[in-house]
């Protein structure tokens, strides 16, 4: 789904980049400069928007497969299939049905989140993915990747997403926020916050299996409706 002309786009913007875990790319093998960027088919109905990727993603160069990203695939399989993920092949087939991508498609080190000036330099890149992608309805993954909905929208965008992240229905509620491009071109998404899954967020770890089954469950997720039929495509 990515152009060329994109992927040299995140390329050159990489390069002015300080904070790229360089030690870890060359360990894996990896060129720094390349984006990790899943994506998926843009017809598929639901997406997940994380935070950035780690070290597993860049030695598999894709998105959301280290440990955190192995509790959200694990638990769409067997929603999905209704039986336990066998294998790692598994969790790769999986993620075919859905959207993937993260506020900064780089690896920072020591795994802390972009600062907000970085998250600023690549949010057009990254809300164009989203706004060329079908799909209208986004599992959020942290408070990180929620409130990036809010960067160069308008001050009413922002001030709603801090209120509903404030709120304690938000891992069962979502939200409607406008997508808005420098072009003008805007997408109104569906939000569906959940916790970050990694297994040092101790406070909702355990309970991120149940609250991601709930959200598939109020999107009516099946197999035979992953994906998007053609007149039912969401644009504005």
């Amino acid at each position: 789904m990515i152009s060329e002309q994109q992927r040299q786009a995140f390329q050159t913007l990489a390069q002015e980049l300080e904070g790229i875990d360089t030690a870890i790319y060359a360990e894996c093998g990896k060129d720094p400069l390349e984006p990790i960027i899943g994506l998926g088919n843009p017809k598929v109905r639901v997406g997940f928007f994380g935070r950035d990727p780690g070290r597993d993603e860049i030695l598999r160069g894709m998105p959301f497969i280290g440990a955190g990203g192995q509790k959200v695939r694990n638990t769409c399989y067997e929603y999905l299939y209704s039986k336990p993920m066998p294998d790692f092949e598994a969790s790769v087939a999986v993620g075919k049905h859905f959207f993937w991508a993260n506020t900064v498609p780089y690896k920072p080190l020591g795994n802390k989140a972009w600062s907000m000036r970085v998250k600023k330099q690549f949010q057009p890149l990254v809300a164009e993915l989203l706004v060329n992608w079908r799909g209208s309805d986004v599992i959020t993954l942290g408070r990180e990747a929620f409130l990036w909905f809010g960067i160069h929208q308008s001050r009413e965008t922002r001030q709603a997403l801090e209120s509903f992240w404030a709120r304690e229905d938000r891992f069962s509620a979502c939200i409607e926020v406008p997508l808005v491009l420098a072009d003008g071109h805007r997408r109104t998404l569906r939000l569906h916050p959940l916790p970050h899954p990694s297994p040092l967020n101790a406070t909702w770890y355990r309970r991120f299996p149940g609250l991601l089954k709930a959200r598939l469950q109020q999107l009516n997720l099946h197999l035979d409706n992953v994906r998007l039929a053609e007149a039912a495509t969401a644009t504005e």
